[in-house]
């Protein structure tokens, strides 16, 4: 059974940086793609980016796009979110999950994956 636990979140002043890591234990993720999601107090959760089982293929929503990086380690079974130049709008508890179902090269910018993390804080505030 696959489990992803999630770390790296804190408080960080606006325009920082921080490293989110979605680490997994039971089963290798070589074959998930994985989805980064947050949840900010009185709002919906949002998918923010996505990485293919492969690492091909990567995607960003809008509000992260160019400020946010997805990448992967195979060998570490982790999944990390690089987050820079940190806004105040990022605050928010940030998930990962992950689902072996889409093909190799693709994942999906959407919440329907099975299995999730229990989430981290990150508060941007000066």
């Amino acid at each position: 059974q696959l489990l992803i636990v999630e770390s790296g979140g804190g408080l960080v002043e606006p325009g920082g940086s921080l490293r989110l890591s979605c680490a997994a234990s039971g089963v290798s993720l070589d074959f998930y793609a994985v989805g980064w999601f947050r949840q900010a107090p009185g709002k919906e959760r949002e998918a923010i980016s996505c990485v293919s089982s492969s690492g091909e293929s990567t995607k960003y929503a809008d509000s992260v796009k160019g400020r946010f990086t997805v990448s992967r380690d195979d060998a570490k079974n982790t999944v990390y979110l690089q987050m820079t130049s940190l806004k105040a709008e990022d605050t928010a508890v940030y998930f990962c999950a992950a689902d072996s179902s889409p093909p190799r090269s693709m994942c999906v910018m959407w919440d329907h994956y099975p299995v999730w993390g229990q989430g981290t804080q990150v508060t941007v505030s000066p």
